[in-house]
């Protein structure tokens, strides 16, 4: 197996590179420069054993199969629910994925515990010493503090909008009690945390003064690791069930899995709604309409608040014939004007490759975590409601509906509270984090600033 970048300027390269690097040299994102078929779990076949099988599609020949299972048996392990993403019934012909077992109780949990062990084990048998910078609009810093805390080789770097995420999501990344976590609260928003991301990845002397990586969904184990729950799902309603996947998305991500899952064989169909909220920038380009920078709008779904949804790069190379070229020129052109078409041969492509979507608002979204509990007892969150409206209102269609529940209620107590009236109080497995103090700086949006306490702060001895 070997990755090629979107933008189709740097070499290709192994699984493990690929997976290391983070972004591919020429800014662009790693992909496979074929897609595996793989053969689908059965229904008694163990999460671990199915991620292990699809990460070795992946991997090809540069890790063994018995270390893939073994660095998957280690992450998954530390799951409340042995099934890792189980599904539960809300109504006819109507499921809910649920994601929220991990230790951070949300879904980036699902990939980051693997690449934890991966990078880990990668490096140690490398010698090597990684930093790793990571931006986040509430869930993914959370999930690889806990999931790097106290690796041996590699310190993590965490940029986060300031006052922009839940004081319990800002826990989980701020209370690991672990020297290898850093924690920057900058004044903005996540999409200016990415672009500081991106360009430190183009400065090759911080890049390698740093050995820097990177483990936002940028990095494509994240997006294999995340096709694995979607075979589950899969599996679990047989093998001939025709299912549509609505998923709340932001980055774009968690709908990218399933894209790739179904492009792998490990799907009877693909059918994925995309809930966004008031930053529809995915319903937009799914629309076809044109690739733009533009300020965030604040909702009481804060992770799903992203204008440039990283992602939809790995989508658009697939719509435009794997062009290279024309995605770069794209993304160039939105750096250098803020807005920028895309590239004409992808238009039609890319309404035939089995998206929808639709925009929820705050006021729907209050509405559906009522109705929720109303109808079956849960508390969901915030997000998680965004997907289930979204479904509630959705074309009608012959297959089932599986809606991705990204995190656990208690991570947004607060909008819980408003919504329904009730307390979302923390699952016991959780207050080891809240009984540790914080550990964080807060600063200006500045790449300058941002290096500066990076160099500072990293035990790299490049």
């Amino acid at each position: 197996m070997r990755y090629i970048s979107t933008r189709g300027g740097a070499d290709p390269v192994d699984f493990v590179t690929a997976s290391l690097a983070g972004l591919a040299p020429d800014g662009g994102l790693y992909t496979p420069e074929e897609f595996p078929t793989i053969e689908r779990p059965s229904q008694n076949e163990e999460y671990h054993v199915t991620a292990a099988r699809v990460l070795k599609a992946f991997a090809g020949d540069t890790i063994e199969y018995d270390v893939i299972e073994d660095l998957a048996a280690k992450a998954y392990g530390a799951f409340a629910h042995q099934s890792v993403a189980p599904l539960t019934q809300i109504g006819q012909g109507k499921w809910m994925m649920e994601l929220h077992h991990g230790p951070t109780l949300a879904f980036k949990d699902v990939a980051m515990r693997f690449i934890a062990q991966l990078y880990d084990y990668a490096l140690g048998m490398r010698g090597e010493r990684m930093t790793i910078v990571c931006a986040t609009s509430g869930d993914t810093g959370g999930a690889a503090a806990a999931a790097f805390a106290g690796a041996e080789n590699v310190d993590v770097m965490i940029l986060h909008p300031h006052n922009r995420i839940s004081p319990v999501q800002r826990v989980f990344m701020s209370a690991t009690g672990a020297s290898n976590i850093h924690n920057f609260a900058l004044e903005g928003d996540f999409d200016q945390c990415q672009a500081i991301v991106k360009e430190l990845f183009a400065d090759e002397q911080t890049k390698r003064r740093l050995n820097l990586s990177g483990v936002n969904s940028i990095n494509w184990t994240r997006i294999a690791a995340q096709s694995v729950y979607f075979a589950t799902a899969q599996a679990q309603l047989g093998a001939n069930a025709k299912i549509r996947f609505v998923v709340p998305s932001g980055n774009f991500g968690d709908a990218l899995a399933g894209y790739v899952a179904a492009r792998c064989g490990l799907l009877n169909g693909f059918e994925c709604h995309v809930a966004v909220n008031a930053n529809d920038a995915m319903a937009r380009l799914l629309n076809g309409q044109d690739l733009k920078k533009g300020h965030t709008t604040p909702t009481v779904s804060p992770a799903m608040d992203i204008q440039v949804p990283s992602n939809f790069e790995r989508l658009l190379f697939e719509a435009a014939g794997r062009d290279g070229d024309a995605v770069k020129t794209a993304y160039d052109q939105l750096a250098k004007d803020g807005v920028a078409p895309l590239p004409a041969k992808a238009l039609g492509p890319l309404g035939c490759m089995g998206f929808t979507a639709s925009a929820v608002t705050d006021e729907e979204t209050f509405v559906e975590m009522q109705r929720t509990l109303d109808e079956t007892g849960w508390q969901v969150c915030p997000h998680t409601a965004v997907g289930l409206h979204a479904a509630r209102y959705a074309d009608e269609t012959d297959s089932v509906d599986v809606v991705l529940s990204t995190a656990h209620a208690a991570k947004f107590p607060e909008t819980v509270k408003e919504a329904i009236g009730q307390d979302a109080p923390l699952p016991l497995r959780a207050h080891e984090f809240t009984s540790r103090p914080e550990v964080f700086e807060t600063g200006p949006m500045d790449i300058a600033h941002v290096k500066e306490r990076m160099v500072a702060l990293s035990r790299v001895t490049a």
